[in-house]
């Protein structure tokens, strides 16, 4: 059996990519900072008769490659593929943004996959292995707002040419991965809009590329072409690039939260009327829109939980809501309560507790 370390496992592109490799027959070991919804992914993974050793660490400090790399040796005695999905933002302007916010964004993008790629090596090698980098549109042509983000994806993916050539005689293989707009809450959690529902596509699309680029070994993935193809047109005219930037801000989904414009652009994207003003329930929930819908969530429902000093339980609401949820309705009301916290609604107050801080009407 195949082994594949997954940073960033406990949401997003990375839960996905865990879940549909260990549906393929990978052993995976699942690696966050959240020890228990990486506990859920693990119960998922074993619940469909796979294999998941879960490592609860920031992969920002020294100790935490080793860690990684000594349990998928101690679990499965070979590391085969590493799929570096862990990932952080921060929004402001480069020249506002503290050293702490930029430390964070490239140790999280740049160094951790260096240190834990480094780390893997041996293994690597005598798998004949391969890697997997996740890059963005930005690293190309990089969005006001969005701080130092897209030149720590610009890192990535200088680092995976140079790590693909470097390694191509070893006969590892490195895969540079742009996925395009992809429907998770990276953005949200740090208060922005994120981009248009109608351009993103879900995390499952995603893990199902990258699981297919596992057999290929092909050296760069474009998960959504026709994204990959405008990003190249931006690259190469900027000059028309920063005039559409101008006018159009909202396109790269860098407006906060808190602006009715940001809401405005997601409330005509789902063909709605204009947003609610800044600040309302209905703008916190305006990104999750289609999500709710899709799950049919109700808006009433998530308001009547507003009972300041409440505290929220993710399976107890989930189960009062959905009855016997499933592990997308789960993750939807873990989103609602992400952009909740975003808004000051609630306030976390554990692992999967949160405090309810004011009313809907407030």
């Amino acid at each position: 059996m195949k082994a594949m370390i997954v940073t960033g496992a406990s949401s997003g592109i990375g839960r996905a990519v865990a879940l549909c490799a260990a549906r393929e027959g990978f052993a995976i070991v699942a690696v966050a900072r959240h020890a228990a919804r990486l506990e859920e992914v693990a119960q998922q993974i074993h619940n469909l008769g796979g294999m998941c050793a879960v490592v609860a660490v920031d992969l920002r400090l020294p100790s935490a490659a080793p860690a990684v790399v000594s349990t998928a040796l101690q679990r499965y005695e070979r590391v085969d593929v590493i799929v570096h999905a862990a990932g952080t933002a921060a929004a402001g302007s480069l020249l506002d943004q503290t050293d702490a916010q930029l430390a964070e964004q490239w140790e999280v993008h740049v160094l951790a996959p260096l240190r834990l790629t480094r780390e893997a090596l041996p293994a690597l090698r005598a798998a004949r292995g391969q890697i997997f980098l996740f890059g963005s549109g930005v690293a190309r042509v990089p969005t006001p707002g969005l701080g130092g983000y897209p030149a720590a994806k610009a890192a990535v993916r200088a680092i995976a040419i140079q790590m693909r050539r470097e390694l191509r005689a070893e006969r590892i293989a490195v895969t540079y991965v742009d996925p395009g707009a992809v429907d998770t809450p990276l953005m949200r959690r740090v208060n922005l809009v994120g981009s248009s529902l109608r351009l993103t596509i879900s995390p499952q699309r995603v893990a199902e590329r990258i699981l297919r680029t596992t057999r290929s070994r092909r050296a760069r993935l474009n998960v959504v072409p026709w994204q990959a193809a405008a990003v190249v047109a931006g690259e190469l005219l900027p000059a028309i690039t920063d005039r559409v930037l101008e006018r159009m801000p909202r396109i790269a989904g860098a407006q906060p939260l808190g602006k009715a414009a940001a809401q405005d652009a997601e409330g005509e994207a789902r063909g709605l009327a204009p947003s609610a003003p800044s600040g309302t329930l209905d703008q916190a929930l305006a990104p999750l829109g289609r999500r709710m819908e899709r799950v049919k969530l109700p808006r009433d429902f998530v308001a009547a939980l507003l009972v300041p000093g409440a505290r929220l339980e993710l399976s107890e609401v989930s189960m009062r809501w959905a009855g016997m949820p499933n592990k997308n309705e789960r993750a939807a009301m873990r989103e609602v309560f992400d952009a909740l916290t975003a808004a000051a609604y609630l306030e976390r107050s554990g692992d999967e507790t949160w405090t309810v801080l004011k009313t809907a009407r407030d």
